[in-house]
């Protein structure tokens, strides 16, 4: 279907015939995409999944191009030769059901068991805060509506969200992983969840701790300075 998920399967030997060349395979599309660089956050969704369309409800009417890219997707020829133009419009809905597919997959038993194995993994990062002691984190988005926002890593830790680590992540919707799936899996398997943090920085000036008051009493005196200046 498309050439550039072609590769060469040359695993087979066969010692009557040492010149034989290696014949090409296509790769199917989902592991394709899923270990395409900047998109190591993706679970790959069962083929089963996919088919079944009770677990597509609604999202026809969400993704242009809907039964095309369902195809690309499940590796359906397409019935007609597409100009690069139409291809890559296929391919972009692709990404969108797919996203929204792996949303709603990551939220059942399965797919809550495949991302529990790459947060053990780190395979999402980890928080950047000192005194989490590199916890690992899990992606999160901050609304459940495709292009609201990119994707967030949620520390369970500190409780914070922060940018990804890499920005080959940034262009991932966060809504392809919504606002529940962390805290669920967090129920799921609370033998995952974190203690908090025992410490906290604290500021201090030649040792000495800030009172919380000193900033507001030095903007005092420079309003009673400038006021004398006029």
């Amino acid at each position: 279907m498309n050439m550039d998920r072609k590769f060469n399967n040359n695993h087979k030997e066969s010692s009557s015939e040492e010149d034989e060349s290696p014949h090409e395979d296509e790769i199917a599309w989902i592991p394709w995409y899923c270990n395409l660089k900047g998109n190591e956050f993706f679970a790959t969704v069962e083929e089963d999944y996919i088919q079944d369309d009770f677990n597509l409800t609604g999202l026809s009417s969400t993704v242009p191009n809907y039964e095309s890219a369902l195809g690309i997707i499940l590796d359906s020829d397409p019935e007609e030769t597409l100009s690069e133009d139409q291809q890559e419009s296929l391919e972009r809905s692709a990404d969108i059901l797919y996203g929204l597919i792996h949303a709603r997959y990551i939220l059942t038993s399965k797919g809550l068991a495949h991302m529990n194995e790459k947060f053990k993994n780190a395979e999402f990062g980890r928080c950047p805060r000192v005194f989490c002691q590199n916890q690992p984190v899990l992606p999160v988005g901050l609304a459940d509506m495709q292009g609201v926002d990119t994707v967030k890593v949620y520390c369970p830790r500190c409780n914070d969200i922060f940018n990804p680590k890499y920005r080959r992540h940034s262009h991932i919707d966060g809504a392809y992983f919504g606002t529940t799936f962390p805290h669920l899996l967090l129920i799921t398997y609370p033998e995952l969840a974190p203690p908090k943090p025992h410490q906290t920085y604290v500021p201090k000036i030649y040792g000495f701790k800030i009172h919380k008051s000193a900033r507001e009493r030095t903007l005092q005196h420079q309003q009673k300075v400038r006021g004398h200046k006029q």
